[in-house]
């Protein structure tokens, strides 16, 4: 039997994609609480996710939008998919933490913060996840346009902080010399 390159691409990328989930969720988490969430975007709901990064890039950025969100958006068109990770937010009810600034877990309520072992747990789950693509040598980008625009759309909810990972396979890296032009 001969495989094609496009179908073996295809199925490295998605295999890939697969164990970047699963490192993402075996990923050590603060007081061993399960907080992570994963998904795998393609197809229709990959192209939902760049219009809905365009359309919440002119609404921040209005004629700037391309230089940023555009760019991105077109990025997660080209890519073959999309890794979503998320991480609940979930207070681990410490009496004496402070990591988040306040002096513990109900001050944090009291106030509504938000505990800071959830992005510890996101933030290690990310670095689990590329590290896979990276074993892999698939091309792959950590994107903030992505964790922003995923927090606005309802499907992804609220109660989670999301970071999007666009993969892809290519002779050139796509997500590599994109311009930067926006301001900070």
């Amino acid at each position: 039997m001969k495989y094609e390159h496009e179908q073996i691409y295809k199925d490295a990328l998605l295999s890939t994609a697969k164990r970047m989930c699963a490192a993402a969720q075996t990923a050590p988490k603060g007081h061993g609480v399960d907080s992570i969430l994963t998904y795998i975007l393609t197809g229709d709901e990959k192209e939902q996710l760049a219009c809905e990064m365009e359309r919440l890039g002119t609404e921040y950025m209005g004629d700037e939008m391309p230089t940023w969100y555009g760019r991105d958006a077109n990025c997660v068109r080209k890519a073959g998919a999309v890794v979503v990770i998320g991480a609940k937010h979930i207070r681990r009810g410490m009496s004496r933490c402070g990591q988040c600034g306040f002096e513990n877990c109900a001050a944090n309520a009291a106030a509504g913060g938000r505990c800071a072992d959830t992005f510890m747990d996101l933030g290690i789950a990310i670095g689990s996840a590329v590290s896979v693509a990276g074993d892999d040598r698939i091309d792959n980008r950590i994107m903030f346009s992505i964790a922003q625009t995923l927090k606005q759309m309802p499907e992804y909810g609220p109660e989670y902080v999301w970071y999007g990972i666009p993969l892809s396979i290519s002779s050139k890296n796509i997500f590599m010399d994109r311009g930067i032009t926006h301001k900070l």
